[in-house]
């Protein structure tokens, strides 16, 4: 995946790269890790999810015919908020100081950082910006406006991986179990507050930009009693 062809040009201004202290210099041995199993798709495809109106159920969500669901994840219910943000005054004053009030999706998640460590944190999505969290420092770790957003990334498998490419800085990769929620609440957000429709791609392996002169290839495949993961640096 080419940087420079992009499909959308994020409308803010060119500043110089934020760093943030989730990042880490150097790189280790990437490790395969497995997830629960599923049906194999040797297509790949790319398209751009059409948000719709109200809540999507999962029969309707898009993921159906492109992505391999497990079972307990087609039956789920979305609640949004799974951490109880309004108990947690941290989270409360850094939203009352950037001025979100509303916020669509909270959970803790697996990030990953440039070295391909798994770091647990907390995922805040608001109708103006994507956050993490440090659960045991209380510490903002990131902000993005959701202006900022170009694609999101995922295989066709049933594993939990997302990425999220954000042009201007470097991307975000992450696991998670709601992961159809985030994806489908990012696609709704993103289509309210700027009228785009997110671009969704579907594939089996995908580079991401884990910082600012790293870029990796993240490689699923269906192995026996799970998929294999892999993540190598380009």
């Amino acid at each position: 995946m080419s940087r420079s062809q992009s499909t959308r040009r994020v409308q803010i201004g060119e500043s110089q790269r934020i760093r943030y202290d989730d990042e880490e210099e150097e790189e280790e041995e990437e490790r395969p890790r497995e997830t629960p199993s599923g049906t194999p798709d040797e297509r790949e495809n790319s398209f751009k999810l059409r948000a719709q109106e109200g809540k999507l159920t999962e029969d309707q969500e898009p993921f159906m015919g492109v992505k391999v669901r497990r079972k307990a994840s087609i039956l789920r219910d979305y609640r949004g908020d799974y951490i109880n943000v309004p108990s947690r005054s941290y989270i409360m004053k850094i939203l009352e100081k950037q001025g979100d009030k509303k916020v669509l999706f909270a959970d803790k998640v697996l990030k990953f950082t440039s070295t391909g460590k798994m770091k647990k944190q907390i995922l805040l999505i608001t109708d103006y910006a994507i956050y993490t969290l440090d659960p045991t420092t209380d510490a903002l770790k990131r902000r993005i406006a959701l202006a900022a957003v170009e694609k999101l990334s995922l295989s066709e498998l049933s594993d939990n991986f997302i990425a999220i490419s954000i042009p201007t800085e470097y991307d975000m990769l992450m696991a998670s179990t709601r992961k159809t929620e985030i994806v489908t609440i990012l696609v709704e957000a993103i289509k309210e507050s700027s009228n785009y429709e997110l671009e969704v791609h579907f594939a089996n392996k995908f580079e991401y930009l884990a910082a600012a002169n790293i870029e990796k290839e993240v490689i699923f495949e269906e192995v026996e009693g799970g998929v294999r993961t892999r993540m190598v640096r380009k």
